[in-house]
Parts: C-alpha cells; sequence; structure tokens
C-alpha cells in the first residue's frame, strides 16, 4: 500500500511538471475523474474544458476550478511516457493487494497428516 501511495505521490509530481495542477481542485490525485482525464490525455485530449467534464460525482460542481487546474503543457512524448509508466505500475499494485487480500480472507489449507 505504502509503494502504491509512492507511486500516485510521483504521478502528482509528473502532472504538476505538466502544469496539471489537479490537486488544488480534488481531495485525491488519484480517483475515477483523475483516472478518465488521465486516460484522455494519454489520448492525445488537451482541451481543460473538455477534460473538465470527464469529472465524476462531487468534482463536477468544481468544473470552472477544474478548467482552471487543467490548463497544461501535457507533452505525450515525455509526460505520456511517465504517466502511462505510473498508471500501469500503480494498477499492477492494486491488483497485487487485491491478491493478497483475497489470500489472507481465505481460511487456511489443512495440511495433510
Amino acid at each position: 500500500m505504502e509503494e502504491r501511495s509512492r507511486a500516485i505521490e510521483r504521478l502528482e509530481k509528473v502532472l504538476q511538471d505538466a502544469g496539471i495542477k489537479f490537486s488544488s481542485v480534488a481531495s485525491k490525485t488519484y480517483s475515477v475523474s483523475a483516472r478518465a482525464i488521465l486516460e484522455a490525455l494519454l489520448g492525445g485530449v488537451s482541451d481543460p474544458a473538455a477534460l473538465a467534464e470527464l469529472a465524476k460525482g462531487r468534482l463536477r460542481t468544481k468544473i470552472p476550478q477544474l478548467q482552471e487546474a487543467l490548463a497544461n503543457r501535457f507533452e505525450l512524448a515525455h509526460h505520456g511516457v511517465l504517466v502511462a509508466q505510473l498508471l500501469a505500475h500503480i494498477d499492477a499494485l492494486g491488483d497485487t493487494v487485491a491478491n493478497l487480500d483475497a489470500r489472507i480472507a481465505r481460511p487456511p489449507t489443512p495440511t495433510p497428516s
């Protein structure tokens, strides 16, 4: 879990380098809304208004602030590569945690005598 948190912090730093200040508007840097916005950025969408429209839930009430926070200089060749790698790493860590949680929740197998 700590490694996943560190990967999310690295993601936030890459976004800040690209001029994206998502954390100034959203309480979480990594959420369903953030993931949708990141996927759109990786898909070549750079318009702050279009990106802000991807917000979900309570974050939709902050679309004007989100548009301002999403004004960016995101470069696919640089930031895109880093974001894609970090998202893959975060996903892998999430899968590992889920796998370990499932193993912990499973009753132990009796040892043959």
